[in-house]
């Protein structure tokens, strides 16, 4: 078999898709709708698996030139702050186990620490586990009696229910502690609407997974108050591009509303067992959003009532008054909020690649940087 180039593969992927008797008509609605409208319009995703089966998929090429796909606030991990990992690659180097997940492995600590992640910790000796669950953390500490564990519970909501609803049926060891760095994403999508110049969208891809747990209803607040088309869509490309075409068809008809194109997982209300656990056991605060600042409402933190698994209670670990976890040189925190693609940062795929990440967009499997690094012929520019 001939080998093939990754750009023989993009285009190959590109013609399965047009020769798809569904994406084939899919895209050329899309295209009326956006001959019509003439505009430049600019469709946000802020999920990491939407914005991989965008660039895997290569849908970016199918749309026309006036439709813009724009990465936007996906990634838990990248906008996690160094001053948690600082703190737990000192706790691992003093004999505590710390427990995370691989994406968080070789996330940067603050500027100028060495080791500068959990992955350093761990090559000199720190004690580290990676696991894929918090399931698997209660079971590394059970099987450690001996020793205490500290849980790195990093993610948006998808992520939460895990914990919170581990520790609301008491079902957690004692010798396991959870530091909670979780993030939420309506505050952030408010905070972007409403404070960040340069990012003014006219539809918007919400992510399925987040939605599976709050609801679709989660984001009535985009087309209420900003005018801005939402719609709630599934992974696979043809989700994709039916969404954008809704978002084009509500534009063309001079609506901004909610849709649920992933009705087949997501419910208006989402998944009411999972908030209730979520709502009992974590309280929430402003918090720290790594390259962009103190996000309004936007931080869980463990309720005073499970203080006794709360690794910042247990170890005194707290938010630094000033931040120093921003990379000089890295565009991270401009890329998270959709200010930047990847390409346009100095460093990318030269200082920092996914087998050398340098800035946190290339860290974890869900970042920008990372997706285009993996995905993007390198000879593409301007994409």
């Amino acid at each position: 078999m001939r080998e093939c180039s990754l750009s023989d593969l993009r285009l190959r992927i590109k013609e399965l898709y047009e020769r798809n008797p569904k994406a084939s008509e899919i895209v050329k609605i899309i295209r009326d709708y956006a001959s019509i409208i003439k505009k430049h319009v600019k469709i946000m995703d802020f999920c990491g698996t939407h914005e991989w089966t965008i660039t895997y998929y290569g849908l970016r090429s199918l749309m026309p030139n006036n439709i813009e796909l724009i990465a936007g606030p996906g990634c838990p991990v990248c906008v996690t702050p160094g001053y948690y990992v600082e703190a737990l690659i000192k706790l691992s180097l003093e004999g505590v186990n710390v427990i995370t997940y691989g994406d968080a492995f070789k996330l940067p600590s603050v500027r100028g620490s060495n080791p500068k992640s959990l992955a350093e910790a761990k090559a000199l000796g720190g004690k580290v586990t990676v696991v894929y669950s918090f399931l698997d953390a209660v079971k590394v500490a059970k099987e450690r009696p001996n020793e205490e564990h500290v849980f790195f519970s990093v993610g948006f909501e998808t992520t939460m229910p895990a914990v919170s609803t581990t520790l609301y049926y008491r079902a957690v060891p004692h010798n396991l502690y959870v530091l909670s760095a979780h993030r939420l994403t309506p505050p952030i999508m408010k905070y972007l609407m409403s404070n960040v110049k340069g990012v003014e969208l006219d539809g918007v891809l919400a992510p399925g997974h987040v939605s599976a747990i709050l609801g679709s209803n989660a984001w009535e607040f985009i087309p209420k108050d900003y005018g801005v088309t939402t719609v709630v869509t599934g992974f696979e490309p043809l989700d994709v591009l039916l969404a954008v075409l809704l978002i084009l068809k509500s534009i063309k008809e001079g609506r901004a509303e909610l849709l649920n194109e992933y009705r087949r997982v997501v419910k208006p209300e989402g998944n009411l067992t999972a908030k209730k656990t979520i709502n009992e056991v974590f309280t929430y605060v402003d918090s720290y959003w790594r390259g962009i600042g103190v996000v309004e409402g936007s931080g869980a933190k463990l309720k005073a009532t499970y203080e006794r698994n709360d690794a910042e209670v247990r170890y005194g670990i707290k938010e630094p008054k000033t931040h120093s976890d921003i990379i000089p040189g890295c565009r991270c925190g401009e890329v998270v909020l959709g200010l930047r693609k990847p390409t346009e940062c100095p460093l990318f795929m030269k200082v920092c690649t996914p087998e050398n990440p340098y800035g946190p967009c290339m860290v974890s499997s869900e970042g920008t940087c990372r997706i285009w690094a993996e995905n993007l012929p390198l000879s593409v520019e301007g994409i």
